[in-house]
């Protein structure tokens, strides 16, 4: 009779620790797929983001490259002509928007990897430290030019920089419009840093 009773008793113990365990181990789960979406859809908007950010760049680059203009008079010995070689500043900043496009086309594998591992980690700090460099060469190069294009707009009468963008305005417009897209560029490659710090965060 006691041995019956024991066995009634432990029967129902275990069955309700199962039960007990039971939603623990779905709200685990649960909280793990969440944790991937969330992780996924942003490695999704940084694919999308580098795209849109090597366009910018390769536009930044192909606009300050082609940026040449010849004035219709000159003389026999002596020809009024502007081009961005000119100019070191602006042959910096056709290399440095350049080398991002470049490195933003060849970033796009990784970011596909963080699209099917979302929580690996070392794709993505690779691409955060990169994306570092990659925005602080950009606001290098669209920094020196700006103040270029601010010269050749409104000139200096102290230092007795003529404004040329009276005469040659086809080429002030063009590189105007170079410098920019390559604000445009650091501003999505800034969203990139930003999102990869909050990808790598562990809650």
């Amino acid at each position: 009779m006691s041995h019956r009773e024991s066995i009634a008793i432990e029967v129902p113990e275990s069955s309700a620790a199962a039960k007990g365990k039971a939603p623990l181990i779905g709200t685990a789960v649960a909280a793990r797929h969440g944790k991937g979406g969330y992780k996924k859809g942003i490695s999704i908007m940084d694919f999308i983001l580098r795209i849109c950010a090597m366009i910018s760049a390769l536009a930044a680059a192909a606009a300050m490259g082609t940026s040449e203009e010849t004035l219709p008079f000159f003389t026999q010995f002596f020809q009024f002509q502007a081009s961005y070689d000119d100019l070191p500043t602006f042959t910096f900043f056709v290399i440095a928007m350049a080398i991002i496009a470049s490195y933003l086309a060849l970033s796009l594998p990784f970011s596909i990897v963080t699209i099917i591992r979302p929580h690996a980690v070392g794709p993505r700090l690779l691409l955060l430290i990169c994306d570092t460099l990659a925005l602080t060469l950009a606001a290098a190069g669209g920094g020196a030019a700006t103040s270029i294009v601010y010269l050749a707009h409104n000139g200096n009468a102290n230092t007795n920089w003529l404004a040329i963008c009276q005469q040659f305005g086809d080429f002030c417009q063009q590189v105007s419009g170079s410098v920019v897209a390559s604000f445009l560029t650091a501003v999505i490659l800034l969203f990139l840093v930003v999102m990869s710090g909050f990808a790598l965060r562990r809650h």
